[in-house]
């Protein structure tokens, strides 16, 4: 079997976490009398950093330090709201049990801040499997540009062609392909069609196998 690594990303595919993050950011709109559609959600939030989409609503001259003073608002909000349901997405036990008990490298690549990260190793424990954590200190440009998932390939020393990125957000999705990763599109944040770009959809982890994963790789069959 071909030897890979897989990156993941964290909201909506290690958790599903983006109810929450919603909730969070219409509370912290609403303080500031400021709105976002569900069209800018998915255009300026999902698989984007903090610095972007606040300076979305806030306006690019926002100050560095006015910048940082509202993201960590929304996180601790967000972490308030959502650590009485925090839990592994479906399946996600046993596939990282799976892969560690193969050999298969696993890194996390995500635009959350550590304290995030930190949280959710605190709650589901799984920190022990991963051999390499990016999150937001890592990005200068988040997604899509594919800096996120190179680096984490990078850290792995493997190949981007040799690692499989699992993603839930379209950002995301066109990250790991600009990276050169195949891609595994989790459907939480967004359905099939919208993913259609990645090279396999999931619900979530529970029917995911070794060779579902090595399959991606196959070049594709097509009938005459």
């Amino acid at each position: 079997m071909k030897k890979f690594a897989v990156l993941f990303d964290m909201d909506g595919v290690i958790i599903d976490s983006n109810p929450a993050h919603k909730k969070a950011i219409v509370q912290f709109c609403n303080k500031y009398d400021k709105h976002l559609s569900d069209d800018e959600m998915k255009r300026y939030i999902w698989g984007r950093t903090n610095k972007e989409w606040i300076r979305h609503l806030f306006g690019e001259d926002l100050p560095d330090a006015d910048l940082r003073v509202y993201a960590d608002e929304k996180e601790l909000l967000f972490r308030t709201i959502y650590e009485p349901d925090i839990k592994l997405l479906k399946g996600l036990d046993k596939f990282l049990e799976l892969l560690k008990s193969n050999n298969v490298p696993m890194a996390i690549g995500t635009s959350a801040p550590r304290a995030n990260v930190d949280f959710v190793f605190k709650h589901t424990g799984i920190e022990r499997y991963f051999d390499a954590v990016l999150d937001e200190r890592a990005v200068t440009v988040g997604k899509p540009d594919p800096e996120i998932y190179l680096k984490a390939a990078k850290a792995l020393n493997f190949d981007p062609a040799d690692c499989i990125v699992i993603e839930d957000s379209l950002s995301g999705v066109e990250a790991g392909k600009r990276a050169g990763c195949k891609v595994i599109g989790i459907t939480t944040t967004h359905s099939d069609a919208e993913l259609s770009k990645s090279d396999l959809t999931a619900a979530d982890f529970t029917n995911l196998t070794l060779n579902d994963l090595s399959n991606v790789f196959k070049p594709m069959k097509y009938g005459t």
